[in-house]
């Protein structure tokens, strides 16, 4: 066999473009087309002009008929073949287009499988969500590779993690480790780590970073220092830090510090979060937007909010825009200070500087013109969400209906509440219990309270015991028997309990208007359909002998 000829560094572009414009003359999908053609390029081929014109492909059938021609080109006077780099080039371009099963007829049939083709192979079959298909080829790949296959393993360790299926993830590294034919190596170790602190399993990431076989890399030290953070150990995230600076072959990065001044901040640690800063200054690392805004966060947390607009002022200085994140904290800070006024007018001013408030930023101060009895306000702020195309969230509503409810304004709730859609949010339990809940404590508004419950029907909510309970005694007090009577058999109906309180008020309506034998066939249907455990068994029996004695003295 004749030695074949050096590759060129860098193909001739405008080889690449004949080729290229040859293909696109032909209809790679019609078997019976002929690769003659191609025979006149078969004397430059070479890998790294194989692999510039499967790139340059668009359509993938082109690339694929490009490469099986020249897997055997007739002549063949360089005795070309194709590298692992090659298949790996015609591998990427069939999966970037999902043609995963021509990609596997590809790889069973031919001579340049190998472990790396495959953990790519086994990664794109992770993305588009085949978890199955993902492990079939980790076994595949491992029966001719021997076991010699790290690259699958770290990609399928890679692919069940993102998947959260962390069990799954520790049961193929438990295997790679008691088999010991492979040795893993850091991205193995930092994938099992991430693993393990996606799941909240910190003691798990803990004892797998503690049994590592080799040097932690700057990722592997940020996850676990995550992870401590977010669980609220800062001392376990310091320490973590400290070995980091023993071992002198990892250096702490920006998001190293930012993300331990992200913890103390959340615990209302500022004093440690500043202490992160400097420490930050002295090994010449700058902060970045996320850290000033970690930082902000803290000391607005901690109710330092002058503190905080003066790092914002620290942080245009250093050449750094604020953003949205900034001026929500700062308002954020506002709140907590019990400075209303200040926040509402620093979302004024927000606007002002071009800023388009989020809706979280909204969220904020609308719950804040809640808390301090301004409903008005909080709405106007509704509307201007709407107009600024902002969905609010359930939430924002169910903060302003409570408020309506306590301070009587019954009207501008029911109207709110059926105007929730127009906002692009639609209503929850909760948004219809507060406003229900409300109305039945008053006398004569049953029937607007009826057309609610019709509307949460219709939006698929069900009333539970405690709506139930709500509803009787809203019947009871507007006198209605005969509602309150079908209420209650609709809660038998659905095995709810009927609460003490409620049953003595129907007891005493009923009884109050003769409705005596209504009401013991109630108790009765009540010890059938929904016993009540003793001791609220005497209660209940109480209640029916107290309501009769008091209805004979009153006939008497």
């Amino acid at each position: 066999m004749a030695a074949a000829k050096p590759w060129r560094a860098t193909p001739n572009p405008s080889l690449v473009t004949s080729i290229t414009s040859l293909l696109q003359t032909l209809n790679p999908q019609n078997s019976s087309i002929s690769s003659q053609p191609l025979n006149q390029f078969a004397s430059h081929l070479n890998p790294d002009l194989v692999i510039q014109v499967i790139k340059s492909q668009n359509n993938p059938f082109h690339a694929l008929f490009f490469f099986n021609w020249a897997s055997n080109p007739q002549p063949n006077p360089n005795n070309y073949f194709h590298t692992p780099s090659c298949y790996v080039a015609i591998t990427d371009i069939l999966l970037s287009h999902s043609l995963f099963s021509t990609a596997s007829s590809l790889l069973h049939h031919s001579h340049g499988v190998s472990d790396f083709i495959i953990a790519r192979f086994i990664k794109a079959l992770g993305d588009r969500g085949d978890i199955r298909g993902a492990i079939h080829w980790f076994h595949y790949v491992k029966s001719f590779e021997r076991g010699r296959c790290l690259s699958s393993y770290n990609s399928i360790l890679g692919v069940l993690v993102r998947a959260n299926r962390v069990d799954l993830a520790k049961a193929f590294y438990d295997q790679l480790v008691k088999e010991g034919v492979v040795i893993p190596n850091v991205y193995s170790y930092t994938t099992m780590i991430r693993g393990f602190c996606k799941m909240g399993m910190v003691d798990h990431a803990r004892k797998v970073f503690d049994e590592m076989k080799c040097d932690p890399n700057l990722v592997t030290y940020n996850t676990v220092i995550n992870a401590f953070c977010k669980k609220g150990d800062m001392e376990s995230a310091k320490r973590i830090l400290y070995q980091m600076n023993e071992s002198k072959k990892c250096v702490p990065d920006v998001v190293t510090y930012t993300t331990l001044i992200d913890g103390y901040s959340k615990k209302g640690e500022s004093h440690e979060a500043m202490n992160c800063m400097m420490e930050m200054a002295k090994h010449g690392i700058e902060p970045n937007v996320l850290t000033y805004n970690a930082l902000i966060e803290g000391l607005c947390l901690s109710g330092k909010v002058d503190e905080g607009k003066k790092m914002m002022t620290r942080m245009r200085l250093n050449g750094l825009k604020d953003d949205i994140v900034t001026h929500t904290s700062i308002m954020k800070g506002f709140c907590i200070a019990g400075k209303s006024d200040e926040a509402i007018k620093h979302m004024k001013e927000m606007v002002s500087l071009g800023m388009n408030p989020d809706l979280k930023s909204y969220g904020i101060v609308i719950n804040e013109c809640c808390k301090i009895r301004k409903p008005a306000e909080a709405i106007s702020l509704l509307r201007e969400m709407r107009a600024r195309s902002i969905k609010p969230s359930a939430s924002n509503f169910n903060a302003l209906f409570r408020v309506l409810v306590d301070i009587g304004k019954f009207q501008e709730a029911i109207l709110l509440l059926k105007q929730m859609p127009e906002f692009g949010c639609l209503p929850n339990f909760l948004s219809y219990s507060v406003v229900i809940y409300g109305l039945c404590k008053v006398k004569s508004r049953m029937q607007e309270v009826e057309e609610l419950v019709r509307d949460m029907l219709q939006n698929g909510h069900e009333p539970d015991a405690t709506m139930y309970n709500c509803l009787l005694q809203g019947y009871c007090e507007d006198g209605n028997e005969q509602m309150a009577i079908q209420t209650i058999y609709d809660m038998m109906g659905n095995n709810f309990v009927v609460s003490l309180d409620s049953f003595s008020n129907l007891v005493k309506v009923l009884r109050g208007k003769q409705y005596n034998k209504e009401v013991e066939m109630i108790y009765e249907e009540m010890l059938r359909r929904c016993p009540v455990p003793e001791p609220h068994g005497d209660a209940y029996k109480r209640v029916l002998l107290l309501t009769e004695h008091s209805c004979l003295n009153s006939a008497e």
